[in-house]
């Protein structure tokens, strides 16, 4: 049996205060499985962002806790956050993020630049996982020199540098054409079957949504749902 690799208790979310004050999150309960594949979806303005943001690390709650591998996070340096998120988590979003004049070798080897890894094995790092996502060839090219399906594949690249054992995804088809966005969407799905990675996706695509596992469905902050698909994805 798979074990909690991401779990929120009572998480709060609140920004401002008295009249500006807003409850994005509302005391969630989340529990994500390793190897799971699941999907945020609500309307805009629902919370969807927020969750995740907070399911990564990248925002803190306001209250409550988020536990990563059965460790709570709250007691954590913000240094001691980062080197967690960088080394368990990687992220792929609808706006790639890349550093537009440098090549693409270096924009997926920047996670490991950050943690100190030497030159010379971020480039044979760097260039097993372009060959593995079968973008080696465009290792030297600079990302703005690159169609957007070339450069989500450079984003997933450099989501996987540090091996990681959750990747989130935040629209990660958003700016994509559709033939595009299904090559994507099955280079994910791939990773999370053959890799066991687990998939944590914010979408407004019920198609790729019901590929997931499992569909999470959030409104005013509040979770509504927590359904299973019977996707196998």
């Amino acid at each position: 049996m798979n074990q909690p690799v991401v779990e929120l208790d009572k998480v709060r979310r609140v920004y401002g205060r008295g009249e500006t004050e807003v409850q994005a999150l509302r005391g969630v309960d989340l529990s994500v499985d390793s190897g799971e594949s699941v999907a945020i979806v609500g309307r805009s303005g629902s919370g969807k962002s927020t969750l995740m943001h907070s399911m990564a690390l990248l925002d803190r709650p306001t209250s409550g806790q988020v536990r990563v591998n059965g460790d709570p996070t709250s007691h954590l340096t913000e240094r001691q956050v980062a080197s967690l998120r960088n080394a368990s988590f990687g992220f792929v979003f609808q706006q790639f993020f890349l550093v537009a004049g440098r090549s693409v070798l270096d924009n997926v080897t920047l996670p490991l630049a950050i943690a100190g890894v030497r030159p010379k094995e971020r480039t044979r790092r760097g260039m097993e996982v372009l060959e593995a996502l079968e973008i080696s060839e465009k290792a030297r090219a600079r990302a703005n020199d690159l169609s957007g399906g070339q450069k989500q594949r450079v984003a997933i690249a450099r989501a996987l540098i540090n091996d990681p054992s959750v990747i989130f995804a935040d629209e990660p088809t958003g700016n994509l054409d559709e033939v595009t966005g299904a090559v994507v969407e099955d280079l994910l799905f791939s990773l999370n079957r053959e890799r066991d990675i687990t998939l944590i996706i914010v979408t407004h695509d019920p198609e790729l949504a019901h590929r997931c596992h499992r569909t999470v469905t959030i409104q005013d902050g509040t979770l509504t749902t927590s359904n299973a698909t019977g996707a196998t994805a």
